[in-house]
């Protein structure tokens, strides 16, 4: 037997048991000849004491012993001397005394250390994974992630929805990003995908009649990383027939907040119910489509007041069809020079040519651009924004979408130098009537804003004949303090409506029956109605863990090039599997 009790357990109840314990050696410490480890597992820590005039043999293997060795210890339950518990710990008003050791496993020196958070290069923690995971935080993420998972399960199977397992090697049907190809030995020249999402096959689900699906699904996209992506992550997958927009809105609501009370205890809810704002607004307003809610600053549109300036940044970009948005924000007159130069980096970081300013010093209004403003243009800025002595207005001028970005990028910014976005709160929205189609900045091409299967809505099913880019879709994300935690739509159900959208993608005939057959063909056989969402698990652990990334819930994750340090991956294979997979590597000189 290893072990009676794990590490975390033993109390001042259990005084006078004779106890087996099993675990790595967490800390080390000799006090006068007797030996004080503290001895680690999964549950917690426990002092045992090898002290030689309570059994010599076991003191004398102890002597021996260093960091992360792996022990098997027997002894008896005391009472620590009083004023020397420690309330840190579970176990902290017991000790055990130590009259046998086994040493399971000795340990190298660890390239870091595990008995304490110290900063660490995170090529060095990838590449020991197995020995990050020992510290307490990594753990800790780990169980929030497990008990956040088996929440979710057992809530959503009590609503009367049922979890499917779908296919992990599927058909190519690219959705926007780029996919992980997987060569057929069998079928040579033929090749499988690592799905982007379940989207196809939770549709199809639908018209099988489960009425309501959800997975906890494995996905993968073969695209650059950041601190909240990963090329493999997981998501909770959701498809609900006979459903309507406020139907899948209102059961994920609701999981929401079980989840917040329950794993988030001390995070006040901002707003409940949850507040709604379409696309336009959320962007007019906040200019983000992810919105941070927890401080209030919000963008104005003053093009009506600037229409008719003397510069032509503002008046020429009215005039083309753009806007000018104006950010007020409050106190910040003394901000140096390079501050404001700072801000201008960011806002060109987001498509803008520069950023204008106007600061509301106690002698008057301050700015480069002042001298191109009249007094009477000046004075409705100052009224449409509500500025002040002490604040400074920042300008953005531009097509819609890019002066939004802007100042949305901006806007978040100030918050977060300013400390208005408060930790200890969780600010959920909706933001729905996303526009349909999105021109892609590469090519210029119409393309889907979510994906082809997004239902438009009613009242602008006319515009697809005269004027798609002005449709709206029946799409909605959930956000929490500024971050998209999950995204859903009401789906196409017909195969006419859905034809008609390949056509506006400019996808063929023939190209929608090679890619997207399958489910043209399932719409011909009663598709009901139905609609969905999908959420980002890592990205909503990793809010509730108040993490900074992804990766520090993640297991194993990869790096920031999207390689797998702790394995090595991905790595060369031997030539016979290359040709086996019928494959030819072509290497560019």
């Amino acid at each position: 037997m290893y072990r009676t009790h794990t590490c975390g357990e033993l109390t001042a109840s259990d005084k006078g048991k004779t106890v087996t314990l099993s675990g790595w050696v967490h800390r080390r410490r000799d006090h006068g000849g007797v030996i004080f480890i503290d001895l680690r597992d999964r549950y917690g820590l426990t002092q045992v004491v090898f002290d030689p005039e309570f059994d010599k043999k076991s003191w004398e293997a102890a002597e021996k012993i260093r960091p992360e060795f792996v022990l098997k210890v027997t002894g008896g339950v005391r009472n620590r001397i009083k004023g020397q518990e420690n309330r840190n710990m579970k176990t902290g008003d017991i000790e055990v005394y130590i009259n046998q050791i086994e040493i399971l496993n000795e340990s190298k020196t660890p390239p870091f250390e595990i008995d304490q958070e110290k900063p660490v290069g995170e090529e060095l923690r990838l590449k020991y994974r197995y020995l990050d995971l020992r510290h307490d935080r990594m753990r800790d993420n780990l169980v929030l992630r497990h008990k956040m998972i088996k929440e979710i399960r057992d809530f959503l199977d009590k609503d009367g929805f049922v979890e499917v397992e779908t296919p992990i090697l599927i058909k190519g049907t690219p959705e926007g990003s780029r996919e992980y190809l997987v060569p057929s030995r069998l079928y040579p020249g033929k090749f499988f995908v690592l799905p982007q999402s379940p989207q196809q096959l939770k549709q199809l689900l639908m018209i099988a009649g489960m009425d309501k699906y959800f997975q906890i699904a494995r996905c993968f996209r073969d695209e650059d990383q950041r601190g909240d992506r990963q090329p493999e992550f997981t998501q909770l997958d959701l498809e609900m027939s006979f459903a309507e927009e406020k139907d899948v809105m209102a059961i994920n609501e609701k999981l929401f907040i079980n989840l917040t009370r329950k794993f988030a205890p001390t995070k006040q809810i901002k707003e409940n119910p949850f507040p709604i704002f379409t696309w336009h607004e959320a962007m007019n307003r906040f200019g983000s489509d992810k919105p941070d809610l927890r401080f209030n600053m919000e963008l104005t549109d003053v093009s009506d007041v600037v229409e008719k300036s003397d510069f032509k940044v503002f008046s020429g970009t009215v005039e083309a069809g753009g806007v000018v948005k104006a950010l007020k924000v409050k106190g910040v007159a003394d901000w140096s020079r390079s501050e404001l130069d700072k801000l201008e980096e960011l806002a060109k970081v987001y498509g803008a040519k520069g950023l204008a300013y106007l600061v509301y010093k106690k002698e008057g209004i301050k700015s480069p651009i002042l001298k191109f403003l009249s007094d009477e243009i000046a004075e409705g800025v100052t009224k449409a924004t509500g500025a002040k002595t002490g604040d400074i207005v920042f300008f953005a001028a531009d097509q819609f979408t890019t002066a939004c970005d802007v100042l949305g990028q901006v806007r978040l910014y100030c918050g977060e130098k300013l400390g208005l976005m408060d930790p200890n709160v969780f600010s959920y929205c909706w933001v729905n009537e996303f526009p349909l189609f999105e021109f892609e900045k590469e090519t210029g091409q119409l393309a889907a804003m979510h994906h082809p299967f997004t239902r438009p809505m009613d009242e602008d099913r006319e515009l697809l004949e005269r004027d798609p880019v002005k449709a709206r879709a029946i799409a909605y994300d959930i956000i929490l303090n500024g971050n998209e935690i999950g995204g859903g739509s009401i789906r196409i159900h017909e195969h006419k409506l859905q034809q008609q959208i390949f056509e506006i993608l400019k996808i063929s005939p023939q190209d929608a029956e090679a890619r997207f057959g399958h489910i043209l063909e399932a719409f011909r056989y009663g598709a009901p109605p139905h609609g969905g969402i999908a959420w980002g698990l890592d990205r909503l652990i990793m809010l509730f863990a108040d993490e900074p990334n992804i990766r520090e819930v993640i297991a194993f994750p990869k790096d920031q090039k999207a390689k797998d340090l702790t394995l090595g991956a991905p790595s060369e294979m031997p030539e016979k599997d290359i040709k086996e997979a019928n494959i030819q590597i072509l290497h560019k000189k």
